[in-house]
């Protein structure tokens, strides 16, 4: 089930798509984040992000009035249509998807609790996951597991691939020529980058890693293409990632996505690899290095 969908039996809705092309702030407290899929909360009626849409994760004030409200609405049909419709049926009614129950939900008398992992609905008695063995049942509406696992694999090759090809191209066009003064050559640009490159000026001298960093114009789009920055080489490459990528202004989702298409990593040009997020600066990399920030190329190869 995609973030924007949202389950029939949820607190929460998603907004229009007028909303969701220009998004919206999270109003809870200490977030305020920008988020192009927001929620609203059908309790309080405030915007949220995905993180903070449900009641609980808001802490929201008015918890379970959205609840209350539909009970009633749904109490005041039934008085409308019960002399037609007569007793809940199979016919006319929706029965709690545990196979050995027989209770009818959605009714005056019993609320019906939406699953949101295998996308059920289920009287209150069989509302946790445990008690109607949730893990064992394929959601609805889902793929099956192979073609998922294929199409992933599918998905990972290809990254691979492309990434082989990028990094090949990109290291021949970064191969200097042999020359006599080479050696000069790149002590003046090493001078060069450090008088040029930005960072934390509170970093002491002897702890920084000057960089020329870059982002892969094919797998995202930054307002500033590339720029020399410093690092501290304390500094895990993870960190690094998410500093390049405020200066660069290149959207970072690392924290909220599950899947490599958006997923933004680090590809080290001199040493033909991925970086794994937790490698240290001072390790991995050396002054002078070019490293680019790429997306949707999988973790490294051989990796999990």
């Amino acid at each position: 089930m995609s973030a924007s969908t949202t389950p029939p039996e949820a607190s929460y809705t998603a907004m229009d798509r007028d909303v969701e092309a220009i998004g919206a702030h999270c109003e809870f407290a200490y977030c305020h984040q920008l988020d192009f899929l927001p929620f609203r909360c059908e309790s309080c009626r405030h915007t949220f992000c995905l993180d903070h849409r449900s009641e609980t994760a808001h802490k929201c004030p008015r918890a379970g009035e959205w609840a209350k409200n539909r009970r009633l609405n749904s109490i005041g049909k039934s008085s409308i249509s019960g002399t037609s419709q007569g007793k809940p049926n199979l016919i006319n009614a929706t029965q709690c998807a545990e196979t050995t129950c027989k209770t009818f939900v959605n009714t005056s008398q019993n609320l019906g609790v939406h699953c949101p992992q295998c996308n059920r609905t289920y009287c209150l008695k069989h509302r946790m996951r445990e008690d109607h063995d949730c893990k064992n049942l394929t959601p609805l509406g889902a793929r099956p597991i192979e073609i998922t696992m294929q199409s992933n694999k599918e998905k990972l090759r290809i990254g691979f691939g492309r990434l082989k090809t990028w990094g090949k191209e990109r290291q021949e066009a970064l191969t200097p020529k042999p020359s006599p003064s080479s050696k000069s050559a790149q002590i003046a640009a090493l001078n060069t980058l450090k008088k040029n490159a930005k960072g934390d000026d509170k970093l002491a001298p002897e702890k920084r890693v000057y960089l020329h960093v870059e982002a892969e114009a094919a797998s995202t789009t930054a307002k500033l293409p590339k720029a020399d920055l410093f690092f501290s080489a304390d500094w895990s490459v993870g960190r690094m990632l998410d500093e390049a990528a405020k200066r660069l202004q290149v959207a970072n989702m690392n924290n909220r996505v599950e899947t490599e298409e958006q997923r933004l990593r680090v590809y080290h040009v001199e040493g033909g690899r991925l970086l794994e997020f937790g490698e240290k600066l001072g390790v991995c990399l050396a002054n002078g290095n070019t490293v680019v920030l790429l997306r949707g190329v999988g973790p490294k190869e051989g990796g999990k």
